[in-house]
């Protein structure tokens, strides 16, 4: 801990990174986001009781080295398809949920407009946003009707054997 670090400058430089697929480890977490600077630490978190204990909960924390180093992290992984699922990266301060809505339709919709245009546009942006909600919802059915599926063949091949 370095006791010149204020507790702001942490938040600032500290990211959140969401939409994790299951499949995905704190070793390939890493691996995304080492090379946007100096990760100082991580907290990939985990179910600790009920049903789902011992599985990650789908989120993740990075500690950048600086803030700077956060930004682009944050700029060139927001969105990008891991597993099939686009992330949803923002600075670890930002708590608003409409915010967290809008970033994760924009991920979504820069995704689909394979990262043609920068930034979040003007007058059409409630079309866009609607749109962009539709294709993650379509996202999210595909991943659980895969899973299902995952999960049927397993308990075929348990009958079986």
């Amino acid at each position: 801990m370095d006791p010149n670090v204020s507790i702001d400058d942490k938040g600032e430089s500290r990211l959140y990174i969401g939409n994790l697929d299951f499949r995905i480890t704190e070793a390939a977490l890493l691996k995304m986001f080492s090379p946007y600077g100096k990760i100082i630490s991580e907290d990939f978190l985990w179910h600790t009781r009920g049903p789902k204990r011992g599985e990650p909960r789908g989120f993740a924390f990075i500690q950048y080295s600086s803030k700077e180093e956060a930004e682009l992290a944050k700029e060139k992984m927001h969105g990008r398809l891991a597993c099939g699922r686009p992330l949803v990266v923002r600075l670890a301060g930002e708590k608003c949920m409409l915010e967290t809505a809008d970033n994760s339709a924009k991920a979504v919709s820069e995704v689909h407009k394979m990262h043609l245009t920068s930034g979040g546009g003007g007058g059409a942006m409630g079309q866009t946003s609607r749109s962009a909600k539709i294709a993650a919802i379509k996202n999210k059915l595909k991943s659980l009707e895969e899973e299902s599926s995952r999960t049927k063949k397993q308990k075929q091949s348990e009958n079986i054997s």
